[in-house]
């Protein structure tokens, strides 16, 4: 039986895989979901049974008559009409009938039978997940394969064709590109559902998926991928999908660590490698990959972020530190073991320079002062080759030879990642001027690129606790200090026991001073301060870091390689976002930090400070439009300060995965940024579930990476700004330069004002809000779902108790949103600020509508906007969210909470199709439509499970009965099912 992926014809297949643009190009996409599902529908008959698998078919059959239905109904109100429309009627009717009728199915479920429901449609998106991704991956190799059709805008060489556009030459770019630097910090927030067995497996049918693109291949070969494709989803069918206990620290650093051996190793030299044929092709240089600019690096909170988690503890940073030198080692002798192998070049066929000769000669003469001479006897032509194993030995291992070699050698290991880089360099430049270039850029470059980027530690990794945490351990110290000080003369007096935050405070900043003597200091170089809001919140940081035996200051010693260790002020709430720059200018022109400001510096080089900007607590205390533009003005008014007070500012930007957290295409965010409040530098969090969406495999770590880097280079140079300032005639309307016009500003002060006050007002100071919000989400269940090691409230000594919106962290706000589809932090207070905007405009509704279309056409930052609530209001769905609704106990309370978010879902939805000038949402976007249009019937059944298995844990919790973890397990199967679907957890 031939395999479901045979061609009739295999250029038929190329044609596929090479089509630009049309129908062609989506062939391989539905032919991946066509036949997977397939796939999964026989190992469902195999393994679960005939009644599981009609019984999934059925409610998807149900699912898509409804959503037909309701699509007939859509149809039909936008048709002009007088009178009851009896077609619109009747399909009004039908929808309804095809939801009691899955209703009814699934309310006959018993708990056994809803989590095997629930896990096949989980499934069924991990393989359309899987589908997407390979098929983002095959779009990427043809625009590789059409070099001729243009470059894409989001590309480096893209970007670089517009500067050369806009009159920028080759030096002028490359020095451009020298200040760039992007830096995506892997966090542990609690958003990906995955188990890390599921993650392996998903990447091996990721692999398999990849190898049936290749051309051709023999029908016997794509039959056997066909059979291992499912084989891999009956082991998936068969593991354990939700987790039998809560991930520790450890378990989340390893998940982020994967991401290194699975994709990013093998991605930066893919990545420089794309630098320099970008940099060829528009300008006609040639530099070579050890000669570019450090263009990235790479950070981490996992572990050393405590702020509301009590399971990170400084044991939990040690072992951070120390998993992630180990994985980085060993990743470098395995490239250096290549390096021996391949490099046996004799000084009896090719001189060696003066350098390496002196270099090796030391490292000989320690060997043979331990009596290690066995290297030197087998290999002694081999030079080379000898320096690469002495290397290796000051990493902690041995060449792999015939040559037995003892277990620890003689030679020191390095503790420095500049020695390392000098010894390579050496071994560069000797093969380079003994007509061993080729050898060079092959072998060593990669390596050297690697050193350069990752040091000794892999990555940096930052500490992070609240700042009332710090001011309650100040205030604990100076209130004893003072009592020991106030005590009687001849008296005898000892202060209190410290409380055990406090201690745990004093106990971390120990811990950091220790773990800076024993690996790279570079690793810890940052504090960040969560809930910042003063300048005293940051001198807090200094003061208990001194006390904690942190040396603070950064070294000017140039063989000591430590930073120090900077406070990084998180501004998260609107209110301190807007003070941020008074408290900066405060912090910056103070006669106590100026000196910090100096020795965190390279002698000669501006001062350098770290600002970080919250996107998802301000969301949630603000709305969408309130915390987009404050974190935007924050953003140039913080660069303005910099500038005026002699400070070089990156700031790092805190954005979740979800647009309720701040999340969105990158290359559009960091385009979006104000024009001259950029310095080429910046770190970005990327968390959850995005970790797997962006570097799961080379190919789409390197676009991801390439796209941040892109994107920075174009925020920092403005080429179209360039070009189209000459070409202006009359008054000047830019086009997404990223410049804004005055009376663009005044209508987002405005926008933002409107929509933060009613936010405030129905959500924020609303406590039935909160109340809806706790009976009809699902919320409650994330602990169940031990998605992450952190709880899903803050609960240190100096918190609030109660129950309140205020004590809930913004994961589980926008996860309990977007399980029940209702996703109101993207949305809410969006619609209602954009009708009384063009309603209350001066000069009429039609010059208040026409002034924010021109906006969403010039103004990327509020084009951005729009483009993120338009895709958050395609995935809502107000006829599932009525279901969640109806868990609500008080009914007028629901009613009222109901009919308020629905109003303003309806109306945000009108104004942004009026906006964006369609009569559908996501009409300009068919890709994204279609991939939602095509999950909703998938996702809609887990959400009807989801309603009925919640109905029955609160009645049976309202009945005094036992919790059930067979109840519980189903519930959290429709959770990960629902996330998977959705593509987003919170």
């Amino acid at each position: 039986m031939p395999s479901l992926w045979s061609p009739p014809n295999w250029p038929q297949r190329l044609a596929e895989l090479q089509a630009p643009t049309g129908e062609l190009k989506e062939a391989p996409l539905r032919r991946d979901v066509r036949s997977l599902g397939m796939l999964l529908g026989e190992v469902l008959r195999e393994q679960a049974g005939a009644p599981v698998f009609e019984a999934v078919e059925e409610l998807r059959r149900t699912a898509i008559a409804r959503r037909e239905a309701e699509a007939a109904t859509d149809s039909g109100a936008s048709k002009p009409r007088s009178g009851l429309d009896p077609e619109t009627g009747g399909a009004i009717e039908a929808g309804q009938d095809h939801l009691q009728h899955a209703l009814r199915r699934v309310e006959a479920l018993s708990h056994a039978s809803a989590y095997q429901l629930a896990r096949a449609f989980d499934f069924y998106f991990e393989l359309i997940n899987l589908a997407e991704t390979n098929h983002r991956k095959r779009r990427r190799l043809s625009s590789q394969l059409n070099p001729n059709d243009g470059a894409q805008r989001g590309s480096l060489r893209g970007t670089l064709g517009m500067l050369k556009l806009a009159g920028v030459t080759a030096e002028e770019a490359k020095a451009l590109l020298a200040r760039v630097c992007v830096s995506p910090v892997f966090t542990a927030h609690p958003t990906e559902v995955a188990r890390r067995s599921v993650m392996f497996k998903r990447r091996r049918i990721s692999d398999l998926l990849e190898q049936l693109d290749r051309i051709p291949v023999p029908d016997a070969q794509l039959e056997a991928l066909e059979q291992d494709i499912t084989a891999e989803i009956t082991a998936l069918w068969q593991t354990d999908d939700v987790r039998s206990a809560r991930p520790t620290v450890r378990d989340e650093i390893r998940m982020a660590l994967d991401y290194y051996e699975s994709s990013l190793f093998d991605t930066l030299p893919v990545l420089y490698a794309e630098v320099a044929l970008a940099l060829g092709a528009e300008y006609g240089v040639a530099p070579e990959l050890a000669e570019l600019p450090q263009l990235v690096s790479f950070g981490s909170w996992i572990g050393g972020d405590r702020d509301g988690n009590p399971f990170v503890t400084p044991e939990a940073t040690r072992e951070a530190l120390a998993m992630a030198r180990a994985l980085l080692l060993t990743h470098y002798r395995r490239r250096l073991q290549n390096v021996f192998d391949q490099l046996a070049s004799s000084t009896q066929q090719v001189s060696i320079s003066p350098e390496l000769t002196r270099l090796l000669d030391g490292y000989l003469d320690q060997l043979r002062a331990a009596g290690q001479t066995a290297l030197e006897n087998r290999f002694p032509y081999e030079s080379v080759r000898l320096l690469v194993a002495c290397i290796m030995m000051r990493l902690g291992g041995t060449p792999q030879s015939s040559v037995p070699l003892p277990s620890v050698p003689a030679l020191e290991p390095y503790t420095r990642a500049a020695d390392l880089i000098a010894d390579l360099s050496v071994l560069r430049s000797s093969l380079i001027r003994n007509r061993g270039r080729r050898l060079a850029r092959t072998l060593v470059d990669p390596l050297l690129l690697e050193v350069r980027t990752y040091g000794l530690h892999l990555q940096t990794l930052d500490l992070r606790q609240h700042a009332r945490v710090h001011a309650a351990a100040i205030a604990e110290i100076a209130s004893t200090s003072g009592e020991a000080a106030s005590g009687k003369a001849g008296g005898l007096r000892l202060p209190p026991a410290l409380t055990p935050q406090t201690a745990e405070v004093l106990n971390t900043f120990r811990a950091i001073a220790e773990l800076k003597r024993v690996y790279a200091p570079e690793s810890l170089p940052r504090y960040v301060i969560s809930g910042a809001s003063s300048a005293e919140d940051v001198l807090h940081v200094v003061w208990l870091a001194r006390l904690g035996g942190v040396r603070v200051e950064g070294s000017a010693d140039p063989d000591d390689s430590d930073p120090g260790l900077q406070p990084v002020p998180l501004f998260e709430s609107i209110e301190d976002l807007q003070n941020a720059p008074a408290i900066c200018r405060r912090l910056w022109s103070s006669d106590v930090y100026q000196p910090l400001l100096e020795s965190w510096s390279a002698e000669g080089q501006p001062r350098r400070q770290e600002v970080m900007l919250g996107y998802s607590d301000s969301n949630k205390d603000g709305g969408m439009i309130a915390s987009t533009w404050e974190i935007w003005k924050a953003h140039r008014a913080l660069h303005q300060v910099a500038r005026e007070c002699g400070v070089t500012l990156r700031l790092f930007h805190g954005r979740g995965g979800t647009v309720g957290r701040g999340g969105g295409p990158t290359h559009r965010a960091i385009f979006a940024q104000p024009v001259d409040s950029f310095s080429g530098e910046l770190r970005i969090t990327e968390q959850g579930e995005v970790l797997n969406w962006k570097y799961s495999d080379v190919i789409l770590a390197e676009r991801n990476l390439e796209l941040m880097i892109a994107a920075s280079l174009d925020a920092l140079a403005r080429p179209d700004a360039v070009l189209q300032h000459p070409q202006a005639n009359g008054p000047y309307v830019p086009h997404l330069t990223g410049e804004i016009l005055p009376e663009w500003e005044a209508a987002l002060d405005q926008l933002s004002a409107t929509s933060y006050d009613f936010y405030r007002r129905h959500i924020v100071d609303d406590p039935e809000t909160f109340t809806y919000f706790e009976q009809a989400t699902p919320v409650a269940e994330l602990e169940h779902a031990r998605i992450g090691s952190r709880p899903a409230k803050r609960s240190d000594a100096s918190s609030a108790k109660k129950r309140s919106m205020e004590d809930l962290r913004a994961i589980p706000w926008v996860f309990g949103w977007m399980q029940s589809r209702q996703l109101v932090p993207a949305y809410f207070g969006v619609g209602h600020a954009l009708n009384a905007f063009v309603e209350q405009h001066p000069d009429g509704a039609a010059s208040g509508l026409a002034q924010l279309q021109a906006m969403a056409r010039g103004f990327p930052l509020f084009l951005d906007i729009i483009r993120n609530v338009e895709m958050a209001l395609a995935k809502a769905d107000f006829s599932i969210a009525r279901l969640y609704a109806s868990l609500v106990e008080d009914e007028g309370l629901r009613d009222r909470v109901f009919s308020t978010l629905h109003a303003e879902f309806e109306l945000t939805r009108r104004m942004v199709l009026a906006i964006t000038r369609q009569s559908a949402l996501l009409e300009n976007n068919r890709v994204l439509e279609r991939s939602i249009r095509l999950r909703n019937p998938y996702v809609d059944p887990m959400s009807l499970i989801q309603v009925e298995l919640l109905r029955r844990k609160r009645a049976a919790t309202a009945a005094g009965q036992p919790a059930s973890a067979e109840l519980d397990r189903a519930i959290t199967a429709t959770i990960n099912g629902i996330s998977a679907g959705l593509r987003n957890t919170g």
